[in-house]
């Protein structure tokens, strides 16, 4: 059992690791914060869903899928992005109503 949570730790780490650093920085405000925030409720196969998202190339692309401005392609089009977009939603209108906005 521990075994599996040190991996689940590492893989976890892994995910932010790799949502903070897109390389386009609206694309790093929305994915940092889901993974590390939503990350560790997710299941397997969201978490599977969520480092398939995560190793797209393009950050533009991935952003306007978020933001819905282009069409998300259907092996990504499931709950999970839209369990991003809502966060995206809630988690940039907490910053405004914040003052970072």
């Amino acid at each position: 059992m521990a075994d599996t949570d040190a991996r689940l730790k590492e893989r976890l780490g892994r995910i932010v690791f790799r949502a903070w650093r897109r390389g386009f920085r609206e694309a790093d405000l929305v994915l940092g914060p889901f993974a590390e925030q939503v990350g560790p409720t997710l299941a397997a196969d969201e978490l599977d869903q969520l480092e398939a998202l995560l190793a797209e190339d393009d950050d533009h692309r991935l952003y306007a899928w978020i933001i819905g401005s282009e069409p998300t392609p259907a092996e990504h089009d499931t709950p999970l992005m839209g369990r991003i977009r809502v966060f995206m939603r809630d988690h940039v209108a907490a910053v405004v109503a914040e003052g970072a906005g």
